[in-house]
């Protein structure tokens, strides 16, 4: 016989530990996943400064 319940409780902390896992790592990793999809424009090296 195999229980697979899951109490509210149980199942709500679940659902904020996997959405708090994905968000932090996005807050971490942010700078490299902009750079990702954001490209620099390349600079005019006849510009007079």
């Amino acid at each position: 016989m195999i229980l697979a319940y899951i109490d509210p409780g149980s199942g709500s902390i679940l659902i904020q530990v996997i959405l708090a896992s994905c968000i932090g790592g996005i807050a971490v990793f942010w700078q490299r996943i902009k750079s990702f999809f954001v490209r620099k424009k390349p600079e005019d090296p006849k510009k007079p400064e």
